[in-house]
């Protein structure tokens, strides 16, 4: 007990010293000419009507009775959700706030949550209505909805969504919307192609450290795909589950998708006492002339197993570029046992830097980190993704800390999943895309075609 109440009480003294530090100050921050600015850029994506967040914070009626815990959970560091630990800057979707910014929201609760002026408001940031990305170019929808049963185990369902595309598509932004939010777990959205066929992979899965060489996505028989998808679902193009956001590329850099293209959607239903029933929807924003094909993948590690009772077994996986390409996103996923993340990249000349630490991974709020450089991949490079899991009884998240854990769909079970997006170094002749493939081939990388999901 003694341990616990020590941080406890540095807390409660550092808020006491914040808000006795504002006192003898002339002007304290107030909701409408401070707090607000702040809560428009930072949490009104997803503290508004219809969104994740249990809550809205656009008003100061909406926020105020709040006060307190968004100035424990901004202290604590836990909001806006972040669990990389790189600078700021490395990431250009880093949610967390600015020092100036933490300080201002600590003041303002801790010396009375004042409203102000309400002249001093800004404007409410404009959203559109159920979009993050603006107004969709095209939206693709479950051609009928799914009834979701009140209780039980629901198995992964796939819902085939023709594009009817005449033309090659190039997407500068995509995102996936729930049709019932409240029962759906995530969206996985592929893209399979008319007459593919495989072209040149841009990386290799290669063995673990550990010894155990996992099965690539390529050639790994999938159990619970259906039979009519003998070629697997596809290339994964977007994806939603808690604390993913939608996608929007740099400009001049977008993802192809071909004439003829049907999507699958791959959705994890989880019942909640109420039967429902969705129709979950993808949108799209095409682009013009783009000049950079973005390319989406992963690699897994199928193999893992987890001791009972394992605080920090170590479970890893790699692949190697065979051509030149720049990494521009990485996405880990591991379950309830998961506790926290690491990626190297290894260079040709044996030199290697951590490029993804993430040391205290949250199932709850799953990241696609994009850098806001992307990182250079020379061929004969190695990336190197080690997970960490806690199969402990002090892991308060663990189903059964006395069952050795393997790989499974489920929550209760694991995963190893690295997701990544690229490009590839090399103009392509045909459309002077950088790294866009030919008008015959497919646009699936290695690891897309199985396990490309999320629990």
């Amino acid at each position: 007990m003694t341990n616990n109440r020590l941080p406890l009480a540095a807390f409660a003294a550092t808020l006491v010293l914040s808000a006795s530090s504002f006192a003898g100050t002339t002007s304290a921050p107030t909701f409408s000419r401070d707090v607000a600015p702040i809560l428009y850029k930072n949490c009104a994506s997803c503290h508004r009507p219809g969104e994740i967040a249990p809550m809205p914070l656009l008003t100061y009626e909406q926020a105020r009775p709040w006060a307190k815990s968004i100035r424990e959970k901004v202290a604590l560091g836990q909001m806006p959700p972040w669990h990389a630990a790189e600078p700021r800057g490395t990431f250009s979707n880093d949610r967390r706030l600015s020092a100036a910014e933490k300080d201002t929201l600590l003041q303002w609760a801790s010396a009375g949550a004042s409203q102000g002026d309400p002249k001093d408001l800004p404007p409410l940031p404009k959203f559109t209505e159920g979009w993050e990305i603006g107004t969709p170019d095209a939206v693709f929808s479950m051609e009928k909805p799914f009834e979701v049963p009140a209780s039980g185990t629901i198995d992964y369902k796939y819902f085939t969504v023709p594009t009817n595309f005449t033309e090659d598509k190039w997407v500068q932004s995509i995102e996936v919307r729930p049709g019932a939010r409240r029962v759906v777990h995530h969206v996985l959205v592929f893209c399979r192609e008319p007459d593919a066929k495989p072209r040149p992979p841009a990386f290799v899965q290669v063995p673990p450290k550990s010894g155990v060489a996992p099965k690539t996505a390529e050639k790994t028989a999938d159990p619970n795909r259906p039979p009519a998808q003998p070629r697997g679902p596809g290339t994964l193009i977007a994806t939603t589950a808690p604390g993913t956001n939608a996608m929007s590329f740099e400009p001049g850099s977008a993802m192809r998708i071909r004439a003829g293209s049907t999507l699958m959607f791959q959705i994890h239903y989880t019942a909640n006492g109420n039967a429902a029933e969705d129709r979950s929807s993808v949108g799209m924003i095409f682009a013009k002339e783009p000049k950079q094909e973005i390319r989406n993948s992963a690699f897994i590690n199928v193999f893992l197993k987890i001791p009972p009772g394992e605080a920090n077994q170590e479970v890893d996986s790699a692949i190697e570029f065979k051509q030149d390409a720049h990494i521009t996103a990485l996405f880990p996923h591991t379950h309830l046992r998961g506790k926290s993340w690491q990626y190297r990249l290894v260079y040709p000349d044996g030199r290697s830097e951590v490029v993804l630490s993430v040391p205290k991974y949250d199932f709850n709020w799953q990241t696609y980190y994009v850098f806001a450089q992307p990182l250079a991949a020379p061929k004969g490079s190695r990336l190197e993704a080690a997970a960490y899991y806690d199969n402990s009884a002090a892991n308060t998240f663990n189903p059964d800390p006395k069952v050795e854990v393997h790989w499974g769909e489920q929550t209760w079970q694991e995963m190893q999943y690295s997701g990544i997006s690229y490009f590839v170094d090399r103009p392509d002749a045909s459309t002077g895309v950088t790294g866009a493939p030919p008008s015959t081939t497919a646009a699936t990388g290695p690891g897309a075609r199985r396990n490309t999901r999320v629990d």
